[in-house]
């Protein structure tokens, strides 16, 4: 089932970046009151675990450092709610993805069965240990098709990232640590350069490069090493592992179904860049 999971995530990534790339998503969210595109993030993101303090954000997010995630929780919940962050961030999605797929693939018959089953995988996995993708299930699966396919590829992209987290605290790599890797293995150099972590102190950067090459991770020109590699490679297969329970229940016939009904879905969006 780790190919399907490693299958599933590539078809249904593009889906959930609306949400990132798109306009529609942050105009909804800055109607709100929110003030930049950080605060629309992280209290739409973070609003299924309800008004939690920054160190639950923290800890659940992973990949942020520290103090980041404090400059927008909670005081962004003295003036929106959770819930309305919610419904603004679904209302926004479901908005760029039809007009990304266009009205025809939007009201397709495709796209509804794709939605189903998306859901039926969706609300299916056992909750324990997966703090984000509890927080989705006890959010309503929406009942139009467009929102409820977005929801749901969205429950299941938390749910690889619960996993994922998984990983790597197992691997003993930390949040910056995770996006440098990344980096290297997408052939950015110097990885110091790479967007996630491009912004932060210089300090706070080459102490995280020092601590990865005194592991043997990365090399003194700060490349991978073999072990490096490896270990990238381990956390992307046991992430692939972990993300696989949700379609334990779909017959091979409705994954190969699903499979089908999203790749022209897919394609499109990523033909856009899910902008």
């Amino acid at each position: 089932m780790t190919h399907t999971a490693r299958r599933m995530f590539e078809l249904l990534e593009p889906i959930c970046l609306v949400t990132f790339f798109a306009d529609e998503c942050n105009e909804e969210l800055a109607a709100l009151g929110h003030r930049t595109y950080w605060d629309g993030y992280f209290a739409s993101r973070a609003a299924p675990l309800g008004r939690v303090p920054a160190e639950v954000v923290h800890a659940a997010f992973y990949s942020f450092t520290d103090g980041e995630v404090a400059r927008h929780i909670p005081s962004v919940w003295e003036t929106i709610t959770p819930e309305a962050s919610v419904a603004a961030r679904e209302r926004g999605s479901a908005a760029s993805l039809r007009r990304i797929l266009g009205g025809k693939v939007a009201a397709s018959a495709g796209l509804v069965r794709a939605a189903d089953l998306a859901a039926k995988a969706a609300t299916s996995a056992p909750t324990e240990g997966r703090m984000m993708y509890a927080g989705m299930r006890s959010l309503p699966v929406p009942s139009d098709p467009v929102a409820r396919l977005w929801h749901c590829a969205t429950v299941l992209r938390e749910h690889r990232c619960d996993g994922h987290v998984a990983a790597l605290v197992g691997a003993r790599v930390g949040g910056t640590e995770a996006h440098v890797l990344s980096a290297l293995e997408q052939g950015i150099h110097p990885p110091e350069s790479f967007g996630r972590v491009h912004h932060l102190p210089k300090q706070r950067l080459a102490a995280v490069m020092e601590g990865l090459r005194e592991r043997g991770l990365v090399d003194a020109e700060s490349r991978f090493t073999d072990a490096g590699r490896e270990t990238r490679q381990r956390v992307e297969a046991l992430t692939d592992e972990l993300a696989a329970p949700p379609y334990d229940v779909l017959s091979p016939a409705e994954l190969d179904e699903l499979v089908a009904k999203l790749e022209p879905i897919t394609a499109k969006l990523v033909a856009a860049g899910s902008r």
